[in-house]
C-alpha cells in the first residue's frame, strides 16, 4: 500500500481515536446528539488537527524540550480561535450549537497527543496527511455515534424522520451516549482486529 494512503488509514483504523485509542470522550459523548452534530464537531477538531500538525512539524526541531507541550498548546489554542472566528462569521448556527465544545479542542488529548506523538517527529507532509487521517477517524465515530444516538433516541437520521414515533429518550441523554459507545467499540474492534 501506497505510504501516504498508509498514514491516513492508520488513524481511520488501526488507531482510530474513539474506537481504538480512546481519545477524546467529553466531546464525543456531549456531542453526538444527532449525526449533524457529530460530523461538524469532527470536522472542526480535523480543521485544527491538520493545520496544528504541519504548524508543530515545522516548529519542533527549533523547540527545546522543557517548553514543547506550551509551545504546542499555543499553537492549537492560534488555530482554534481562527476556527472560532471562521464559525463565526460564516456558519455561526453550527457555532451556537457546537457552544463550548469548540474551545475544549485545544485541550483534546487527540490533538495534543498526535502533536507529541506524530508532529514533532515527522516532516510537514506526513504530519498533514496523519491530521487527515486521525481527523477522518474521529469524524467518522462521533458521525456513526451521533446516527445511532439519534435514530434510536428520535426515529430520524440527519434530521430527517425515518421512523414514526418518539423513540426511545435515553439515547439522546448521557446513558445513551456512554451504550451506544461502548457497543460501538465492541463492534468495529471486533471487524477490524485482524487490520490491526
Amino acid at each position: 500500500m501506497n505510504k501516504n494512503l498508509a498514514t491516513i488509514t492508520k488513524g481511520i483504523i488501526k488507531n482510530n481515536p474513539v474506537f481504538v485509542l480512546v481519545l477524546g470522550m467529553c466531546p464525543t459523548l456531549a456531542t453526538t446528539t444527532s449525526a449533524i452534530n457529530g460530523l461538524e464537531m469532527g470536522l472542526a477538531t480535523m480543521f485544527v488537527l491538520i493545520l496544528s500538525n504541519i504548524v508543530i512539524s515545522l516548529l519542533a526541531p527549533a523547540v527545546p524540550d522543557k517548553v514543547h507541550i506550551p509551545v504546542y498548546i499555543v499553537v492549537i489554542a492560534t488555530f482554534v480561535t481562527l476556527l472560532q472566528l471562521l464559525m463565526q462569521a460564516f456558519v455561526p448556527d453550527v457555532y451556537k450549537t457546537l457552544g463550548l465544545f469548540i474551545p475544549l479542542i485545544v485541550v483534546n488529548c487527540i490533538v495534543l497527543g498526535r502533536a507529541e506523538a506524530f508532529a514533532s517527529k515527522n516532516g510537514p507532509w506526513a504530519s498533514a496527511l496523519d491530521g487527515v487521517g486521525i481527523g477522518l477517524g474521529f469524524t467518522l465515530a462521533l458521525t456513526v455515534i451521533g446516527l445511532v444516538r439519534e435514530i434510536l433516541g428520535s426515529g430520524s437520521a440527519f434530521g430527517f424522520k425515518i421512523i414514526p414515533g418518539d423513540g426511545i429518550l435515553a439515547f439522546v441523554m448521557a446513558p445513551g451516549a456512554f451504550m451506544v459507545l461502548g457497543y460501538l467499540m465492541v463492534v468495529f474492534n471486533k471487524l477490524f482486529k485482524k487490520e490491526q
